[in-house]
């Protein structure tokens, strides 16, 4: 039978989550209900209780109980519930999870779910998913699908029924899908995570489309800082051959607090895991930080605006020199091949001439700088072309198949 797991706070959300549980079990699989409270709750009892869940987090409810410190409390049952959850899978024993809560249960049930790895069912029963800003937190980078209840969850109302009734159809549904094993192969096509950004949009589809052509499987994500930081979790979930970097753009922008940074460890999980990579470098040479955050010198630089909201900043010489030696320290400590693909002539559709921003002399200070230490087993393809050309894309698909 299908297992579903339940997160709640059964001291607050006790009935509401009985009736899921429920329900779940009405539709033919079974409910795994484990309870995240952070104060006892009267009259119900998990299958996964709060003990159980504090000493997965490395404390016990009795600290948890006896404490005030609501942030540090909040970090071990989510700690502990990440763990019982992901053990669960790895087990083999779960098939879905959905949780029920408000501000505080979303936040801590959808920390949940984003430990468990890309294309397991998550759902989340939220009374707060249209508060400002609360769904990118509750979502970030995780594959989960937000049901807003509108009501309160609080006694059960036909309203509340009716809301709870179709998220455990929807869960239910979601889990009888076959879940994604190891490095994905469909009919022996091999499956490639490439980046890209409207900038690249032209390179990157005859990218792919050339690489669908010869039997490969191309799937691929926005480098704006949320699609590519996802695209590092599920390399590293062990779900792609090979990575064609496009836009990796996030290097520089987590070097100057721009709005597409991924994190430290941009462009670091394939070399790890020993997969083949072609790195180019759409958007590297811009930056993105904040307009509320600008300082006189950006105010100062060349710029492009992309439209109305978007508007990118040129990098400085030495902004560039940084990120070239970023790049050298991350591809050197890769245990897989890696081809680096160049375009001399401009590196996206923004660096063409006339635009305020192209400056190919200035880009050769990240090229000369990417050169002078880099591991000579890497491999750097100087195309004399616009990265949109199909010239450009020609070069990456020929470098792409001869390590994939």
């Amino acid at each position: 039978m299908k297992k579903i797991l339940v997160i709640s706070t059964l001291d607050t959300k006790g009935v509401e989550t009985f009736y899921l549980r429920d329900k779940i079990r009405q539709l033919g699989k079974t409910p795994v209900v484990i309870d995240i409270s952070m104060r006892q709750a009267e009259g119900f009892r998990a299958d996964v209780t709060p003990e159980e869940v504090a000493k997965a987090g490395g404390s016990t409810y009795e600290a948890i109980l006896a404490s005030r410190e609501r942030a540090k409390n909040t970090a071990i049952m989510t700690r502990g519930a990440s763990s019982v959850a992901l053990e669960m899978w790895k087990r083999g024993e779960l098939d879905g999870v959905i949780g029920i809560g408000g501000s505080t249960g979303s936040l801590m049930a959808t920390d949940v779910m984003r430990a468990l790895p890309f294309g397991v069912p998550k759902m989340m029963i939220s009374s707060t998913a249209a508060l400002p800003g609360m769904s990118t937190r509750y979502i970030d980078i995780g594959d989960i699908a937000l049901f807003h209840s509108v009501v309160e969850i609080s006694g059960l109302s036909e309203v509340l029924k009716n809301v709870i009734d179709r998220a455990a159809h929807a869960i239910c549904s979601m889990a009888e899908v076959a879940p994604l094993g190891g490095v994905r192969k469909e009919g022996g096509r091999k499956a490639i995570a490439i980046t890209m950004l409207g900038p690249c949009e032209k390179c990157a589809s005859r990218v792919r489309q050339a690489l669908e052509s010869k039997g490969f499987d191309v799937i691929g994500f926005s480098a704006a800082g949320i699609g590519d930081r996802a695209m590092e979790a599920m390399v590293e979930q062990g779900l792609f051959s090979g990575v064609i970097d496009l836009a990796p753009g996030a290097v520089i922008e987590h070097l100057v607090g721009g709005m597409r940074d991924a994190g430290p460890t941009r462009m670091e999980t394939a070399g790890r895991s020993g997969i083949p990579q072609v790195i180019s470098t759409c958007g590297l040479n811009h930056i993105t930080p904040p307009k509320s955050k600008y300082t006189d010198d950006h105010k100062s630089r060349r710029k492009y605006d992309l439209d109305k909201f978007r508007t990118w900043l040129r990098a400085s010489p030495d902004e560039l020199k940084k990120a070239a030696m970023e790049f050298k320290r991350k591809l050197n400590n890769a245990s897989g091949p890696v081809k680096i693909v160049l375009p001399m002539k401009g590196w996206s559709s923004v660096d063409v001439p006339g635009s305020a921003t192209y400056d190919p002399e200035e880009d050769k200070i990240f090229v000369n700088e990417l050169k002078n230490g880099l591991k000579k087993d890497i491999d750097i393809i100087e195309v004399d072309a616009n990265m949109e050309e199909p010239g450009f894309a020609e070069a990456v698909v020929r470098a792409s198949i001869s390590i994939f």
